[in-house]
């Protein structure tokens, strides 16, 4: 069963026509039907086109969110081979938030990190919605440290509203925890590159995604905030969230204008949920494309590109 977003209950119910017609069809052989729900077909592959021509950015802050969109767990199953989960900060406890572990990706062995959100109910609160507490960037940083001693490339997949702000979390050091993490990816001299594949929210994101590349998903979005926060922030009413959505400049294109982000990989029309495989495919090409570039450069090099991408962030404006 597809879910529509909002504003895309036009095409819904186009496509709801369609399938309806070829359930008839199913049910009594004698109807012909195929020329009237192709001709829907047709009408829908139209307004699914016009419909993400120029999607706003609260537009995309929904299709970054969609249920359907793969998520880091399907990325990992798809793109790297002999998958090694590694578990727990050794401290406190193993958050499911934050999955990572050795892998090889294509003949060469990584370290990949990244942000689950789960596909179900159960999954969703099994993985805290993808929001990590402390011990999951204590997780991390151990699994960076680890890359770093072996000489490991890094990946990281970033997916998630924000780091958890609960009580219990704040009492184990959230903030510090998170902090550490982004330090950690400043300092390992191994390549580090990070793919934004649906949502990147505050330093919940930044921890994992303070590398040397960031590549961003066409529809996906990356800010200090989300838009319904910051709503409720300036204007006291979440209800404003189109205003904050335009003025984070939270989109994939807009960041990498600003040189926050250093690539963009295409989506399928309609979004990463609607043809999955080729989304996978193409962060694939990107990951490989962006080791590519890295490899070869040697340790002192890579921290002082990586410090270097981040202090002169701020130096491009949207119009530069």
């Amino acid at each position: 069963m597809t879910n529509y977003l909002d504003f895309e209950r036009p095409l819904a119910e186009i496509e709801g026509k369609a399938e309806e017609l070829r359930a008839m069809a199913r049910q009594n052989e004698e109807m012909d039907i195929e020329d009237e729900a192709a001709a829907l077909d047709t009408k829908a592959s139209e307004l699914l086109e016009e419909l993400y021509k120029s999607l706003t950015p609260w537009r995309k802050c929904q299709v970054a969110r969609h249920p359907d969109r793969p998520h880091c767990k399907d990325y990992i199953d798809a793109l790297f081979t002999e998958y090694t989960p590694l578990a727990g900060d050794r401290n406190f406890a193993d958050d499911h938030a934050v999955m990572g572990g050795l892998a090889r990706f294509g003949d060469t062995p990584v370290m990949v990190i990244g942000h689950e959100k789960g596909n179900d109910t159960k999954s969703r609160i099994e993985r805290n919605f993808g929001m990590a507490r402390p011990e999951g960037y204590r997780k991390a940083v151990r699994l960076l440290e680890m890359a770093d001693k072996f000489g490991l490339p890094v990946v990281t997949l970033v997916d998630t509203p924000g780091a958890y702000p609960g009580k219990g979390a704040e009492e184990r050091g959230q903030s510090e925890a998170i902090a550490r993490s982004t330090e950690k990816c400043l300092q390992i001299g191994v390549p580090l590159i990070s793919i934004v594949i649906g949502e990147g929210g505050s330093g919940g994101a930044v921890a994992f995604a303070t590398a040397n590349r960031v590549a961003m998903l066409e529809h996906s979005v990356y800010s200090v905030i989300s838009p319904e926060g910051c709503a409720s922030i300036l204007w006291k009413d979440s209800d404003k969230m189109r205003e904050a959505a335009e003025a984070l400049r939270l989109t994939a294109q807009d960041l990498t204008k600003l040189g926050v982000a250093d690539r963009i990989i295409d989506e399928p029309m309609g979004g990463a949920h609607r043809d999955t495989d080729t989304s996978i495919k193409s962060v694939g090409a990107a990951i490989q494309s962006m080791l590519d570039e890295l490899s070869g450069k040697s340790p002192e090099q890579l921290v002082k590109d990586r410090r270097q991408k981040f202090l002169d962030m701020g130096s491009k404006g949207l119009a530069a």
